[in-house]
C-alpha cells in the first residue's frame, strides 16, 4: 500500500486510542458475567467490532472535519490532542479520512441491526443516540460546553457499557448503570483535559467547550470533581447492593489520580509540562474501569 494512502487511511482513526474501547466493552462483559449471564462470544465479538467501529467512526470524521475547517493548521499537535495532521499532510487524499468515517458508520449501523433483530427493539434508543453523538460531535456538540463535555462519557460508559451488558443479556440493570458512570465521568474528563491545548485554536472557528466557556481555572475545578465522581460511584455502587465488594479493586487507580489531579491544577497554563498529566489520565481512563472488570469477574 502506497504510504501516503496508509496514512491518510489509518492516521484518521487514531488507532493508539483505540485501546480505550476494548476496556470499555470488557466492562459491559463483566456485567452480564456478575449478573449470572451465560456469555456468547460471538456477541462479545461482534459487540468489539461495533464498538471499535464507532470509535474510529468519529475519529475520522472528526479528523476530517477538523481539517476541513482549517483547524488542524491551527493547532500545536501535543501526543493526546492537536490531531494527527495525517490529513494536512496529505490533502489531496482528504477525502479518504471522510471515506473511513462514513464505512465504519455503516458497520455500526449494521452490528447495531443485527443486535435489535436478536434482543429487540429496546436496545434502538442507545443506538440511535450513539449515531447522533457520532454523526454531530464535530459540527454542533462542539458548539455546547455541556454537551461537549458529557457526549465523550455518555458515549464510552452507558451506551458502550449497557449496551454490551443488554446484547449479552437481553435487558438494562443498575449493575450496568452504575458501573458505565465510572467510564461516563472519566472519559467526559480525557476530553475536556485534552481540550486545553486547543482553547485558542477551538474558539477561532466557533467552538465552544467549556475551557473556552468558563476558562481553564475553572475547568480544572470540574476535572476533580469529575474524577472524584468516578470513585464516588463505584462506593454507592456497592452501598445500594448493584456492585460486589471486589469492585473495590477499582479504588487502586487513585494512586495515580491524585498526583495527576494536582499536577492538571498546577500545570493547566504550562501545556508542556501538562502533558505528562495528560498521559498519565489516560492510564487512569483505561486502567480503572479494567480494575473494576476485573473485580467484576472475581466476584462472580
Amino acid at each position: 500500500m502506497d504510504k501516503t494512502l496508509s496514512k491518510a487511511i489509518f492516521g484518521p482513526m487514531r488507532l493508539p486510542f483505540l485501546v480505550l474501547t476494548p476496556a470499555c466493552v470488557l466492562l459491559g462483559v463483566a456485567t452480564a458475567a456478575w449478573s449470572g449471564n451465560v456469555l456468547n462470544l460471538f456477541h462479545i465479538a461482534l459487540v468489539l467490532i461495533g464498538a471499535v467501529s464507532t470509535h474510529i467512526s468519529v475519529n475520522a470524521l472528526n479528523e476530517y472535519d477538523d481539517f476541513k475547517s482549517g483547524l488542524d493548521l491551527k493547532t500545536e499537535p501535543t501526543p493526546f490532542s492537536g490531531g494527527s495532521k495525517a490529513l494536512p499532510d496529505n490533502p489531496d487524499k482528504a477525502h479518504i479520512g471522510l471515506i473511513t468515517g462514513l464505512i465504519t458508520f455503516v458497520i455500526v449501523i449494521l452490528t447495531g441491526i443485527y443486535f435489535i433483530y436478536v434482543r429487540g427493539v429496546w436496545l434502538l434508543p442507545l443506538g440511535a443516540f450513539g449515531l447522533i453523538i457520532v454523526a454531530t460531535y464535530t459540527r454542533w456538540i462542539t458548539k455546547s460546553p455541556f454537551l461537549c463535555l458529557i457526549a465523550p462519557g455518555l458515549g464510552f460508559g452507558p451506551l458502550m457499557v449497557m449496551g454490551t451488558d443488554f446484547v449479552l443479556t437481553g435487558s438494562y440493570s443498575w449493575t450496568a448503570f452504575f458501573a458505565s458512570m465510572v467510564p461516563f465521568f472519566l472519559v467526559s474528563n480525557l476530553l475536556l483535559l485534552n481540550q486545553f491545548p486547543d482553547v485558542i485554536a477551538d474558539k477561532s472557528i466557533g467552538r465552544k467547550h467549556l475551557p473556552i466557556a468558563i476558562g481553564i481555572k475553572a475547568s480544572v475545578k470540574v476535572y476533580g470533581l469529575f474524577l472524584a465522581c468516578a470513585y464516588i460511584t463505584i462506593v454507592l455502587g456497592y452501598i445500594t447492593g448493584t456492585l460486589p465488594v471486589e469492585a473495590f479493586l477499582a479504588l487502586l487507580s487513585i494512586i495515580l489520580a491524585i498526583p495527576t489531579v494536582k499536577g492538571v491544577a498546577r500545570y493547566a497554563n504550562d501545556i508542556p509540562r501538562l502533558i505528562p498529566y495528560m498521559g498519565r489520565n489516560v492510564i487512569i481512563n483505561i486502567a480503572t474501569p479494567v480494575l473494576l472488570a476485573v473485580g467484576l469477574f472475581i466476584g462472580r
